[in-house]
């Protein structure tokens, strides 16, 4: 049996969802609005098919892609990493984890002071770059740690690691996670944002970021994998998004340079393997930021590692391109946008058809790699592959 490997594009979406107004994103298009307004070049993505997908500016369509092309529907409620990542795997969330427009409760700030000994600082939705421009003076004086959330379902602590050491700040988060992020406060994700730099220069330390997520239902396309003897490998922040759960090895990556490093060195070494990627900058350091620029050039990194990726492939093998939202650095927000993730699936000869449509759930994924396999599982999707 041959490998399947499955790279998420952080943040890499083509276009709105038709619930896209229920959140917000009306109108949303991050690969669309990124190609329009900077030129965006990907001649070895448009040699796969990216744009036949949606039209693109920059980008052409091929006359005979190498890949199967189309795009993908998110069923769950939500539009963040972890009901992204989780429906590829086959996990559909039937009610969205919860959100705080308004910020936190009281019995959830009380708890939380009450188990780090000390109060807390902001408590609102906001921008991880501002708020510790904003708060960030008055945490270094008094220590107290500055939670914030955003339009996704998250619980974040933002330290600077002269005032907490990291290892506090990530014992802080298992706190939450555990003993007050629970129950009807069950957020997707707690996540410790330290960061650095002195009054003024305040910078987010992005390496050392972690993420505590919520723990995922079993079984799930991961759980039958390693029942069914395959190996299950996580390159990038997966292993953070499904809890350190149903993975044989994970290699936790720092920037996507050593994400694509660490990819190819799987390549080289794996049999019989699903291999679960993701590629982080695209988001975490361009979207939320609205660098529109930065961005396109990530997604140009991307694709001069392409023929690399590509070469690694043995007969037999799958490698499939997606994303698990949107991320629109257009937009006049900085969160996450309810939008359709782009599909492509090398080579195209391993599909039921050159051109797959739009997918009614990222859980066609899930379904294609239980295919692949050969194990029992739909996950509520259909499999794509022949």
């Amino acid at each position: 049996m041959g490998n399947f490997y499955l790279i998420i594009i952080d943040g890499l979406g083509v276009g709105a969802q038709e619930d896209a107004a229920d959140y917000g994103d009306a109108g949303s298009n991050t690969l669309g609005h990124v190609s329009e307004v900077t030129g965006v070049r990907l001649p070895n993505f448009a040699r796969l098919g990216l744009g036949n997908i949606i039209p693109l500016p920059s980008v052409p369509p091929a006359g005979k892609p190498d890949a199967a092309f189309g795009k993908m529907r998110e069923r769950s409620a939500g539009k963040d990493s972890t009901s992204g990542h989780w429906e590829l795997a086959g996990i559909h969330l039937e009610k969205p984890f919860p959100t705080y427009p308004d910020g936190f409760p009281a019995d959830v700030t009380e708890a939380f002071s009450k188990h780090i000994g000390r109060g807390i600082l902001a408590n609102k939705p906001a921008s991880g770059t501002r708020v510790i421009e904003e708060y960030g003076d008055e945490h270094v004086k008094t220590g107290k740690p500055i939670v914030y959330t955003s339009a996704d379902s998250v619980f974040q602590i933002a330290c600077h690691v002269d005032v907490v050491p990291i290892e506090q700040q990530y014992e802080w988060c298992t706190i939450a996670r555990e003993k007050v992020m629970t129950g009807p406060h069950g957020v997707g994700r707690v996540i410790a944002r330290p960061f650095a730099g002195e009054s003024g220069s305040y910078y987010r330390l992005s390496d050392q970021r972690h993420d505590f997520s919520y723990i995922p239902p079993e079984p799930n396309l991961l759980t039958l994998l390693q029942q069914a003897g395959v190996n299950t490998y996580s390159v990038g922040k997966v292993i953070d998004l499904f809890a350190e759960r149903g993975f044989t090895q994970y290699r936790r990556t720092k920037s996507n340079d050593e994400g694509i490093a660490q990819l190819l060195s799987v390549m080289s070494a794996v049999q019989n393997s699903f291999v679960f990627v993701n590629l982080i900058d695209t988001d975490q350091i361009y979207g939320h930021r609205n660098d529109v620029a930065g961005y396109a050039e990530c997604l140009e990194n991307i694709d001069r590692a392409l023929p690399a990726i590509l070469k690694k492939l043995k007969a037999g093998d799958i490698l499939v391109f997606t994303g698990d939202h949107g991320n629109d650095p257009t937009s006049p927000g900085t969160d996450h946008t309810r939008e359709f993730v782009p599909l492509l699936v090398y080579p195209v000869a391993a599909c039921k058809s050159p051109d797959l449509g739009t997918r009614d759930t990222f859980a066609d994924v899930a379904s294609s790699v239980a295919d692949f396999y050969k194990i029992e599982g739909t996950f509520g999707g259909k499999s794509f592959i022949k």
